[in-house]
């Protein structure tokens, strides 16, 4: 799919669609106030057209209101666009995304009079989160489907009447929302997979395939023997009843113009390909959709692949632990106790909490490296959806300004993200009677900052961390239109984005 900017434009570029967009309005008929179509902006022998047709005295512009006619040898396809009051950016990206659900299977061609969906006076960002929007709604995962679906979509004009001076900097904006989007679908793809072909092993192989070329990246996988030699007790725990090697790939993207100045910042991604729940065996319809428990790796990875595609001036690490958590004679048994990177001893008395084990030694690795900050995603805990649902972010971590800078960029990117206090008595609820720590709490109580309290212990000592619990809102956002409703969403990757982007 292409986007082609037309600024200075007459009229529409010639398409299968055109597409308009008016606000909703209100006026005095008799003496009672009716709801109209504004029509701001319409060439006026296309507004005489449509206001001539019987079917345009009940379109009103409510909010994703749509209707189509003919004008010029052209189809137009008018989008409601409700009350310019509450129209923001988000509006406008749920807008093109619902255009482009309508569309993308049928046309191949569309211009959109971009002048109609300007959001708050700025066409550089319209244009920007107009792209972002169609782009993460084409997205379909079909390889497994015998009939694809396939996308008809293969040229998207964005025309506008502002002067082709400012073409150079809209068009920044446009790709630099296409490198983010189109890792979001990445992400989504590695999420989507099944655990029957995206093992650990086939995981790190993918994401080094898919990273080779960036320029500024370098690779590491480490595997069980760097692991033990590491002493990763932890990651290996989990790893010990599976038929592939564990994997830790590290991932480092140096701007080119670093200095010792530069800030560097650590992304730490929880990997687990499938959970079975070990020895603590999942009920049956809970282990459905497990596949989804690497989806923190893939978030943090499809923000790693933007900042670095993007070539912001921030140094970023990025760090996936990968495994499966499988049973045979060999897996990790309850009551086990083994010695983390760092040297603290754990009890497991659970091995269905097992990402915090994998994030703890992960951590501890990423935090060898000196990074100035340490941010982790994971689908870690239910207990997240049953505080937020599945629609927020569960945050968490120790520096209030990382966690003011993560409001800030979710906010920014209109994103739902909500902060969860880590308490003394939660830290001590984490320690065990026979070893430094246990992997869960007492009681099944504020599971979320439990988690977040026994990861805090493999954060190495004045780095700021952050932890972003996941398991809600990292599949089935079926009140995004720019998110399947199933499937995975790619939630969390552009407020990662905009985090690095605000990074001084």
């Amino acid at each position: 799919m292409e986007i082609k900017l037309n600024l200075g434009a007459v009229a529409p570029s010639l398409a299968d669609v055109v597409v308009m967009g008016t606000f909703c309005s209100t006026e005095k008929k008799k003496s009672k106030e009716v709801k109209v179509p504004a029509l701001s902006g319409w060439p006026k022998d296309c507004k005489d057209t449509f206001l001539s047709l019987g079917a345009a005295k009940n379109f009103t512009g409510d909010k994703d209101s749509q209707m189509s006619f003919d004008w010029q040898g052209q189809r137009v396809l008018v989008l409601g666009l409700g009350n310019k009051a509450d129209y923001d950016f988000e509006a406008l990206r749920r807008t093109a995304a619902t255009l482009m659900m309508s569309l993308k299977l049928t046309t191949e061609k569309i211009a959109i009079t971009m002048d109609h969906f300007v959001a708050k006076g700025n066409l550089e960002n319209s244009c920007a989160i107009f792209a972002e929007g169609l782009l993460m709604a084409s997205y379909e995962f079909d390889k497994y489907l015998s009939q694809k679906k396939t996308l008809k979509t293969k040229t998207i004009y964005f025309d506008s009447k502002a002067k082709k001076t400012g073409a150079k900097k809209v068009q920044k904006a446009i790709d630099d929302a296409l490198i983010v989007a189109e890792s979001i679908n990445v992400a989504r793809d590695f999420v989507n997979e099944p655990p029957n072909v995206l093992n650990s092993e086939t995981y790190a192989k993918e994401v080094l395939k898919d990273v080779k070329n960036i320029k500024g990246v370098k690779t590491k996988v480490l595997g069980k023997a760097e692991l033990k030699k590491h002493k990763m007790g932890m990651f290996l725990s989990v790893n010990a009843g599976s038929a592939f090697e564990p994997q830790l790939v590290h991932l480092t993207y140096t701007p080119s113009k670093a200095t010792k100045n530069t800030k560097h910042i650590a992304f730490v991604g929880k990997g687990l390909t499938f959970d079975t729940g070990g020895y603590s065996l999942k009920p049956g319809a809970s282990m459905v959709n497990m596949k989804f428990d690497m989806a923190g790796s893939a978030t943090v990875y499809g923000a790693f692949r933007a900042i670095a595609m993007l070539g912001l001036p921030v140094k970023v690490s990025c760090f996936l632990g990968m495994t499966d958590n499988a049973i045979n004679s060999l897996a990790t048994m309850p009551d086990s106790i083994v010695t983390a990177m760092n040297g603290k001893t754990v009890e497991i008395l659970n091995t269905d909490a097992e990402g915090r084990l994998v994030l703890g030694d992960v951590l501890t690795y990423a935090s060898e490296q000196k990074p100035d900050a340490i941010i982790d995603a994971a689908t870690l805990t239910g207990a997240c959806l049953v505080a937020l649902g599945t629609e927020v972010c569960g945050l968490m971590g120790n520096d209030k300004k990382l966690i003011d800078s993560l409001k800030k960029a979710a906010a920014h990117t209109d994103e739902y993200i909500w902060e969860l206090p880590i308490m003394k008595e939660w830290r001590d609820d984490m320690k065990s009677n026979i070893a430094d720590l246990k992997n869960i709490g007492s009681n099944r109580w504020a599971g979320t900052p439990k988690a977040a309290a026994f990861l805090e212990n493999f954060v190495g000592e004045d780095i700021a961390w952050a932890h972003l619990d996941i398991a809600g809102c990292g599949e089935g956002q079926a009140h995004l239109p720019y998110c399947p409703n199933k499937g995975a969403s790619g939630i969390m990757v552009r407020t990662l984005v905009e985090l690095v982007k605000a990074t001084k």
